[in-house]
């Protein structure tokens, strides 16, 4: 017999039988989309409009392996000034000093608020708008002299045009990861006897790339592919302009030289998408949102009710 005091004693629940539901439309809706993906594909295949005999030839042509090397040049140093650029204006956005903040809230403002394609005709047109650079006294004599129309750099207007365009961007997206780490962290190494420098180096930057990479991931495949809008400046050595306006212009088939410049701009993206994936694997170490073995068997000790 049971004490009077005591607590009836339960009976264990009794097992579930979980019967998983079934949905059959999602496989009617998987076959529907498989059927549809195939006779797309056949179609293309046996469309002779997309030239595919043409576009095998010039897959690997010189020239397209050409404008692939250009057009990486002006993704890589794009992207390397726009990062520099961008965390400048970053500090300048979260300094205390409001002309430093004003210059780089109104950056931010004109090349985040202009479309990209203006802003490279816009550098297109700079030595037209300054004919002359001169550099010296006021008032007094010139030390320096550059006749700007005398000169053709069209690739570094291109380069200064992408770069600043990316940097307002960059800027928004450092300041979104500094601002993401606790102002605890930065206050800990400060008393730590870190100098600001020292403690965003070691301490606040480390945590922020968590939140940095995976959108400069995608800025800088989003930057590969505005490349195509350097014809405005105007430069025509990229891998869209040697593709359509150069070879198909000359054949008068554009179709396959669109899915040639196609091909190479999604092989490039995956290799980056494959960097890109790495790298937030590398700078994501120590963060999980999955509790441990240790901080399961706590929370369930935690749970227990305490024995009376």
């Amino acid at each position: 017999m049971s004490d009077a005091g005591s607590p009836p004693q339960s009976k264990p629940p009794e097992s579930i039988d979980a019967v998983p539901l079934s949905h059959p439309w999602r496989w009617v809706a998987a076959a529907v989309i498989i059927i549809l993906v195939a006779l797309f594909l056949w179609g293309a295949a046996t469309n002779p409009a997309y030239g595919w005999s043409t576009y095998s030839e010039y897959l690997f042509n010189e020239r397209i392996l050409l404008g692939v090397f250009n057009t990486l040049q002006l993704t890589i140093y794009s992207m390397v000034i726009g990062v520099v650029l961008g965390v400048l204006l970053t500090v300048m956005r979260l300094s205390e000093n409001p002309v430093m903040s004003a210059v780089s809230w109104v950056f931010l403002w004109i090349f985040r608020g202009t479309p990209v394609y203006v802003q490279l005709a816009f550098w297109g047109l700079f030595p037209t708008i300054y004919q002359n650079l001169q550099l010296g006294v006021p008032f007094g004599p010139s030390l320096l002299h550059v006749d700007l129309q005398s000169l053709s750099f069209p690739f570094a207007l291109a380069v200064i045009g992408l770069a600043l365009n990316e940097a307002a961007y960059m800027a928004e997206i450092v300041r979104a990861g500094i601002t993401s780490v606790p102002e605890g962290q930065m206050e800990a190494s400060t008393a730590l006897g870190m100098s600001w420098g020292k403690a965003m180096r070691r301490t606040v930057l480390p945590q922020a790339m968590r939140v940095i990479i995976p959108p400069t991931g995608n800025e800088l495949i989003s930057l590969l592919k505005t490349t195509s809008l350097v014809t405005a400046v105007p430069y025509a050595f990229d891998l869209y302009s040697i593709a359509t306006r150069e070879i198909a212009a000359r054949i008068f088939e554009p179709v396959p030289l669109l899915l040639v410049a196609a091909t190479w701009y999604l092989i490039i993206t995956s290799v980056l998408m494959v960097g890109q994936f790495y790298l937030e694997r590398y700078f994501s170490r120590g963060a999980s949102r999955k509790l441990t073995t240790k901080q399961l068997e706590a929370l369930a000790l935690a749970q227990k009710p305490a024995a009376g």
